[in-house]
């Protein structure tokens, strides 16, 4: 297929497949009588690989250098390592960044839950009487979110 095919298959530009090219990412499979580069589908793949890849946190010249370092990887079990390590690493920095989103939706929620109840506060009350507020329990923890505001 031609790059325009190509860059409709993969929803990319045509000038992001060029710039793969340019990064040594992705390579043509040919060219045609008119000399435009064709790909084989063996771009759809590489390109959705790249792709996952920039989702995952990797930027082009991240992704470069691993491309890099596998080709100079003798041995298929080698270059394999190397990509599992990899990914081993992306997998436990996925897990603790899903760690703190989880414990800041648990502070968010918190805090909306503790916030909920000032809708029934006199609209009269001072900010400043926040800090002795009794709608809320004594015994409960006010968030620290809520905290930080009503800090001065």
């Amino acid at each position: 297929m031609q790059i325009g095919d190509l860059a409709k298959e993969t929803g990319k530009t045509v000038r992001a497949i060029h710039l793969y090219e340019e990064l040594g990412l992705l390579q043509p499979a040919g060219r045609s009588k008119g000399r435009f580069r064709l790909y084989g589908s063996d771009a759809l793949l590489r390109i959705s690989w790249i792709g996952k890849l920039q989702e995952m946190g990797f930027s082009l010249a991240d992704i470069r250098t691993v491309v890099l370092e596998s080709e100079l990887v003798e041995s298929a079990p080698g270059a394999m390592k190397r990509m599992r390590d990899i990914y081993a690493r992306k997998l436990e920095e996925t897990r603790e960044q899903r760690r703190r989103v989880e414990a800041l939706e648990r502070d968010l929620q918190a805090s909306l839950d503790y916030l909920d109840t000032c809708d029934v506060c006199d609209p009269e009350r001072l900010l400043s009487a926040c800090e002795s507020c009794d709608l809320h329990d004594k015994e409960s923890r006010v968030p620290e979110l809520v905290r930080g505001f009503r800090a001065k």
